[in-house]
C-alpha cells in the first residue's frame, strides 16, 4: 500500500504522527543554528565557566525552535519576547528551588517539614502553568513565551548549577540574543536582488501576496479557488506580520519601508477584486493575472513595473479589478505610505482570549500536567527530575498537533535521540565532540521542526550533550523513562472531564472571535462608505476566520474522544467564510452601482439564517447582526433598480476609468450611491 493510501486508511488522530511540513531547507537558520549554541559552549569552556555556557546554549537551542521563516522585525518580538519570559522562569526557578532544598534541610529527615518545601515548589509551578497557558491562548508568540517560562522554571528549579539566580537569567539571555544578534546581521540570498538587505523578508512576503492573487484569478470558476483564496490570507498574514513588527518609531522612517507599506496597501484593493470574481466564479481572461505576476516581480527585484495589462471590464468585479491595478501603478510609482490599514489588538481583546473559555481550558490542562509531572519527579527523587515536567510542557501544546499524534511522535523521538547519543558518547572525544554534536544539533533544528518527533530527537541529544558538558553523568536511558512517564500523565490529564460548557474552549473561542469579526465587516460593508477602514475589517475577518480553521483541523484530528466537543465547528466555519467572501462581493458591487442584486441579498439572508441556526443547535455565541428600530425579524436591503442583471452595467462608463483609482470615487459609483444609497439592515 502506497503511503498517502496508507494514511487515508489509518484514523485522523494516527495519520497525523505520519505527516512532515515540506518546503525547501532553509539554509540561514542553519548556519544560525551551527553559530549559537556550539561557539557560546567554546567560550564558556576555554573562560572555565562551563555551567553557564549550558545554560547560554539553552537559550540558545530554544530561541531556535522558535527561529521561523519571517522579516527581522517579527523575529525580535517571535525570539525576543519567549527569551524574556525564559530568563524570568529561570529566575523564579533558581529562588524556588533553593528555598525548597533549604526549607528540607532545616526539617528531620522523614518528618512532614522536609516534604513542604516541595508541596509548595509544586503549587508554585502549578500556578504558574495556570498562568502560562492562559497566556498562550492569546497567540503563537504569547504560547512561545509561556512554554520557555514554564520550561526555564524547572530546569531552574532542578538543574544543579553553581551560579546565582541572576547569573543564570543573564546568561539565558545572552544565548537566546546571541541567535537574535545572527538573525538580525546575516544577509539572506534574497538580499541580491538589490535594496536595504534589512527589508528582505518584507520584501518577499508582499512580493507572495500578489503571487497569490494571481494564482486566485488564474483558479476562478474552478474547484481550486477555496483553496487559493485561503492560500491568499495566508499570504496577506504573513504580509501583515512582516511589516507591523515591533519598531523604535511609529511609522515607517525608511523610504524602503514605505514603499513596501504602499505596495502591500496596494494589494489589498487586488485581493477584493479578486475574491470578488472568485465568488461570482465567472469565467475570465487569462490577462487578468498578469498585472499581478508583473507587480509580484517588481516587488521582489525593487523595480519599476513597467506597463500592466489591462483586464476586461465587463462586470463590477472586473472594473475593480481595472481600477486596483491603476491604483496599484499609481501606489508603485509614489511608494510613500507611513502607515498600514491594520487594527491593533487592544489589551481588553487580549486578556477575553487568556480568561475566555480557551484560555480557561488549556491553562487547567497544563496546570495539572505541569504540577503533577513536577510532584511525581520530586516524589521519585532522581537527580533529573526537572526533566519530567520540562517535556510535559512540550507534550501538552495543542498547536504541536493532536494529543495522541504528540506523545506518539514525543515517546519514537525521544528513544531515537537517546540511541544516538549514546552512540555518540561512547566513541566522541570529551568535551570537544560533545561541542562538534551541539552546534550539529543546533544546525538540525530548523530542519527539524518540520516532524515534532525528527525535533525531539534532534533537542535530545543536544540537551543530553550540554549535560554532560556540564559535568554530569550519562543520562540517555533515564531520559526514556522519563519522557514515557510525562507521557503518560498528558495522555490522562487529557482525557480527563472538565466542566460542562468548557470542553472544545479554544475551538469555541476562536469561532467567537471569527464570527464577531465577519459580523463586523458585514455591517461596516452595508452602512459605510470608508474603504480603508472596509479593508482592514475584511483582512481581520479573514484573518480570524483562519486562526479558528486551524484550531478546528487539530481539534478534529484528536482522538475522537476529544474530537466529540469540536463537532459541527467545521460547518459554522465554513458558514462563516462564505459570509465574508460574499461580503467582499456585495461591497465590490456596491462600489460599482451603490446598491445590490437580488443575488446578494438572497445569499446574505440565507447564510446569516444558517449561522442562527447553527447557534441553536452548537450555542456558539454568534453577535446579532445590526438592525433596524424595528426589531430583527427581516432582512431589508433596498436593491439595484432592474435587479441583479441590470446593476453589472449601472452608471459605469469608460471615461470613469482611473478617475480615482481604486481608492478613489468612480462617477457612475458614486451616482449610484447617492440615488440609493447604502443599504441598511431594517425592520
Amino acid at each position: 500500500m502506497s503511503r498517502p493510501a496508507l494514511r487515508t486508511a489509518l484514523p485522523p488522530w494516527l495519520a497525523h504522527a505520519l505527516r512532515a511540513q515540506r518546503g525547501p531547507v532553509p539554509w540561514n537558520a542553519v548556519v544560525r543554528g551551527a553559530l549559537a549554541g556550539g561557539p557560546l559552549l567554546t567560550l564558556a569552556l576555554l573562560a572555565g565557566h562551563p555551567s553557564l555556557g549550558v545554560v547560554a546554549a539553552l537559550g540558545a537551542m530554544l530561541a531556535g525552535i522558535n527561529d521561523r521563516p519571517g522579516s527581522r522585525r517579527v523575529s525580535v518580538q517571535r525570539l525576543g519576547v519567549p527569551a524574556l519570559a525564559g530568563a524570568l522562569g529561570l529566575l523564579i526557578g533558581t529562588y524556588a528551588g533553593q528555598y525548597a532544598s533549604a526549607y528540607a534541610d532545616r526539617h528531620a529527615p522523614g518528618g512532614p517539614g522536609q516534604y513542604a518545601g516541595a508541596v509548595a515548589l509544586t503549587l508554585l509551578l502549578t500556578s504558574l502553568g495556570l498562568l502560562a497557558g492562559g497566556m498562550s491562548a492569546v497567540g503563537p508568540v504569547a504560547s512561545g513565551a509561556g512554554t520557555q517560562l514554564l520550561v526555564a522554571t524547572a530546569i531552574g528549579a532542578g538543574m544543579p548549577l553553581p551560579e546565582p539566580g541572576w547569573e543564570r537569567a543573564l546568561g539565558y539571555l545572552a544565548g537566546a540574543g546571541w541567535l537574535l544578534a545572527l538573525r538580525l546581521v546575516l544577509p539572506t540570498p534574497s538580499a541580491l536582488t538589490g535594496g536595504d538587505y534589512r527589508f528582505d523578508g518584507e520584501r518577499d512576503a508582499v512580493a507572495a501576496v500578489y503571487d497569490a492573487i494571481a494564482a486566485l484569478l488564474d483558479a476562478v470558476g474552478t474547484p481550486d479557488a477555496t483553496a487559493r483564496r485561503a492560500a491568499l490570507t495566508a499570504a496577506l498574514d504573513h504580509a501583515q506580520d512582516a511589516l507591523t513588527g515591533p519598531r523604535l518609531r511609529r511609522y515607517a522612517s525608511s523610504s524602503t519601508e514605505r514603499r513596501l507599506h504602499a505596495q502591500y496597501t496596494a494589494a489589498l484593493p487586488l485581493a477584493e477584486a479578486a475574491t470578488a470574481l472568485a465568488w461570482t466564479g465567472d469565467h475570465i481572461d487569462g490577462r487578468a493575472s498578469a498585472g499581478p505576476r508583473r507587480l509580484a516581480e517588481a516587488v521582489r527585484g525593487n523595480t519599476a513595473t513597467g506597463p500592466l495589462p489591462a483586464p476586461a471590464r465587463s462586470a463590477p468585479a472586473l472594473r475593480a479589478l481595472d481600477d486596483a491595478l491603476l491604483h496599484a501603478a499609481e501606489a508603485f510609482d509614489r511608494g510613500d505610505a507611513r502607515t498600514l490599514p491594520t487594527r491593533r489588538r487592544t489589551v481588553g481583546s487580549l486578556l477575553r482570549l487568556a480568561l475566555g473559555t480557551g484560555g480557561r481550558e488549556y491553562g487547567l490542562r497544563v496546570a495539572l500536567s505541569f504540577g503533577a509531572s513536577a510532584a511525581v519527579a520530586q516524589a521519585l527523587h532522581h537527580e533529573h527530575w526537572y526533566w519530567l515536567p520540562a517535556t510535559a510542557v512540550f507534550l501538552v501544546k495543542p498547536d504541536l498537533g493532536p494529543l495522541v499524534s504528540r506523545v506518539l511522535c514525543r515517546a519514537a523521538g525521544t528513544v531515537l535521540g537517546a540511541v544516538l547519543f549514546a552512540g555518540c558518547a561512547a566513541v566522541l572525544p570529551r568535551p570537544e565532540g560533545l561541542v562538534v554534536l551541539v552546534a550539529v544539533s543546533g544546525a538540525l533544528i530548523p530542519v527539524a521542526t518540520r516532524h515534532f518527533a525528527a525535533q525531539t530527537a534532534v533537542v535530545t541529544v543536544l540537551v543530553l550533550a550540554l549535560v554532560m558538558v556540564g559535568g554530569e553523568p550519562q543520562a540517555s536511558w533515564s531520559r526514556i523513562g522519563e519522557t514515557l512517564l510525562a507521557c503518560a500523565i498528558v495522555l490522562i490529564v487529557g482525557h480527563l472531564p472538565i466542566p460542562k460548557g468548557q470542553r472544545g474552549g479554544g475551538v469555541r473561542a476562536r469561532l467567537d472571535e471569527a464570527a464577531a469579526a465577519a459580523h463586523l465587516y458585514l455591517a461596516h460593508v452595508l452602512e459605510s462608505d470608508d474603504r480603508a477602514a472596509r479593508w482592514t475589517l475584511r483582512r481581520e475577518a479573514y484573518r480570524t476566520l483562519a486562526r479558528a480553521r486551524t484550531a478546528i483541523a487539530l481539534a478534529g484530528a484528536e482522538h475522537p474522544a476529544l474530537a466529540r466537543h469540536s463537532e459541527g465547528t467545521d460547518e459554522i466555519a465554513a458558514v462563516l467564510e462564505q459570509l465574508v467572501d460574499t461580503t467582499t462581493a456585495c461591497a465590490v458591487h456596491l462600489d460599482d452601482t451603490g446598491g445590490l442584486g437580488r443575488h446578494h441579498t438572497e445569499q446574505l439572508t440565507a447564510l446569516l439564517d444558517q449561522l442562527a441556526r447553527h447557534q441553536r443547535h452548537t450555542g456558539i455565541s454568534l453577535p446579532e447582526v445590526p438592525d433596524g428600530p424595528d426589531g430583527p425579524d427581516a432582512l431589508d436591503m433596498r436593491e439595484t433598480p432592474g435587479g441583479a442583471g441590470a446593476s453589472g452595467t449601472s452608471g459605469v462608463s469608460g471615461a470613469s476609468r482611473g478617475a480615482g483609482g481604486a481608492g478613489g470615487t468612480r462617477a457612475g459609483g458614486a451616482e449610484g450611491r447617492r440615488g440609493a444609497g447604502r443599504p441598511r439592515l431594517t425592520a
